[in-house]
């Protein structure tokens, strides 16, 4: 596989099939398979496409360290949900770290560049995904299929992969456009070439297009919970547009609550359920009868060994006097959060609402580098529901998949839509979701709500969905992110927290992206 760098565009892309997004998956072919030899029948597009969602999964092609796919990062930091959480958490009051990797402390400080290098990788991960994509659709053609004698059955199921891989690729720019805003463009229309310079996209045209995409898409996917785990179906369309829609007023100027309550309806509609207890969902086999789960990324300790990705979230998560054995993995003592999490629940401990998961140390945060200034999160464990260990004997790697959608935040967003103003929902059968939220997390045992408002939805979101790569993008929605109004621990750097400029709502486009590519402007202010 080609190393993709931040010049992402006029790649030829020879792929290879890796790791793929069912735990079963093992097969590997030699490194000296061209296109040519690959796409030939079905079963070659199905490697293909489990590339295609390995690539947000895993790092490289030799195992968790060696032979990366993305050029000028670490490896095992190269990992989508590893950068990814990094922006959407530790720049908020959720999360901070103790290590002093470069660029990593720029988050919590909020005073990052076009230069952070962190930054830099996961906008060259997303178009590394995209130009997988790309070049899947490229390939997936109808005339390509006749020209290379596919026909029925198989000509059909390979034209159905194509609408998985629109669907991931348009994951992948809602993640650019959620966090760099105005990012360069590239589809399977755009020509290959070392001479082709994309054209920058403003952060309204791509909600536009990932809209269009998904809606074109939402119907040609198969069923709510007929694909293989691990693999997007139509209520992974849903979710997507149900999330986009709850933001559209920050990416496009215009509110869309009516949308957002439409669809996140659908998914609630669609027959998925809550697991019955809060604390199992996040354990080394979550992927067995997981009712809540819509559209995972799979993580396996033996088959998908990634320093990145929940092996990140365990690990990085103990240290100081925490028992290894309650995480199941390595102490690499990192991640903590600041107190405005944990003082969110009734208690800390979880004996009350069961959502609370910490390892309870010193509150306040005097030095962010000492692990034991404030709480650990023990939310990931790679312990079974049994009581077991995950697989890797080592204790190294995390057999826990990562809930990209669950049904939990489709309640939380049809109730703040409805709040917001959206028509085609009420605000009785919001309350009901909020209470189905709170007797899972209560076990039953607490008094049902009888009114919501704002402030308990961003609240509420928090408690329900923390550590889950939501918390920058809900302050931004509740104007909490850079003002004043709402502070937290080391905020902007300073130890009581403090505003920082407006223009950190978004990142920077890359240094590298901005100064090799004349068509793409940087952000303002940066």
């Amino acid at each position: 596989m080609i190393k993709h760098s931040t010049r992402w565009t006029g790649l030829l892309i020879v792929v290879l099939f890796l790791a793929g997004c069912h735990k079963d998956l093992d097969r590997f072919p030699p490194n000296d398979v061209t296109s040519e030899q690959l796409y030939v029948d079905e079963a070659g597009y199905n490697q293909v496409l489990a590339k295609v969602y390995g690539s947000m999964a895993l790092t490289g092609n030799a195992g968790p360290a060696g032979s990366g796919d993305v050029a000028g990062i670490d490896e095992g930091t190269s990992d989508f949900l590893r950068l990814f959480w990094k922006a959407q958490e530790l720049s908020t009051d959720e999360a901070v770290v103790a290590w002093n990797d470069p660029g990593i402390q720029d988050f919590h400080n909020m005073n990052w560049s076009a230069t952070n290098p962190m930054l830099i990788g996961l906008y060259s991960r997303c178009f590394y995904t995209i130009t997988l994509c790309n070049e899947f659709l490229r390939e997936s053609t109808p005339e390509k299929l006749d020209a290379r004698g596919i026909a029925a059955p198989s000509k059909d199921n390979v034209l159905a992969m194509a609408n998985e891989a629109r669907f991931v690729r348009a994951f992948n720019y809602w993640v650019l456009m959620d966090l760099f805003g105005n990012p360069g463009f590239t589809d399977e229309s755009t020509p290959i070439g070392a001479s082709v310079q994309p054209q920058q996209k403003q952060r309204a045209e791509i909600f536009a297009y990932v809209e269009s995409e998904l809606l074109d898409i939402e119907s040609k996917l198969p069923a709510a919970k007929s694909n293989l785990y691990g693999r997007a179906d139509r209520a992974a369309a849903w979710a997507l547009l149900a999330r986009m829609y709850l933001n559209a007023q920050v990416y496009t100027g215009t509110a869309k609550w009516t949308e957002a309550i439409t669809y996140s309806k659908k998914v609630i509609d669609a027959g998925y359920s809550l697991v019955g207890n809060y604390q199992e969902l996040l354990l080394a086999d979550n992927n067995v009868s997981n009712t809540e789960a819509i559209w995972t990324l799979n993580y396996d300790g033996l088959k998908t060994k990634n320093y990145g990705g929940t092996t990140f979230l365990v690990n990085a998560s103990v240290g100081g006097d925490m028992d290894q054995n309650v995480s199941g993995l390595s102490k690499w003592a990192g991640l903590r959060t600041t107190k405005n999490l944990p003082l969110l629940f009734p208690d800390f401990t979880g004996t009350i609402d069961e959502r609370a998961q910490f390892f309870q140390q010193k509150l306040e945060i005097d030095k962010i580098s000492d692990f034991t200034d404030g709480f650990a999160v023990i939310k990931f464990r790679n312990r079974t529901k049994s009581g077991g260990f995950g697989t890797d004997p080592e204790k190294t790697f995390s057999d826990i998949d990562f809930p990209v959608f669950r049904l939990a935040e489709m309640y939380l967003i049809y109730a703040e839509a409805v709040l917001r103003g959206g028509t085609g929902g009420d605000i009785n059968t919001a309350v009901s979701y909020m209470n189905l939220l709170k007797a899972r997390a209560y076990n039953s045992t607490a008094s049902p709500l009888v009114s919501i408002n704002l402030n308990f939805i961003i609240d509420e979101r928090a408690r329900e969905l923390y550590w889950e790569g939501f918390r920058r993008s809900d302050l931004v929605r509740f104007d909490r992110f850079t003002e004043g109004s709402y502070l937290w621990p080391w905020k902007g750097g300073v130890k009581l927290g403090t505003a920082v400029g407006s223009h950190r709502k978004i990142y920077p486009i890359p240094a590298p992206e901005v100064g090799s590519n004349p068509n793409i402007k940087q952000n303002p202010n940066y």
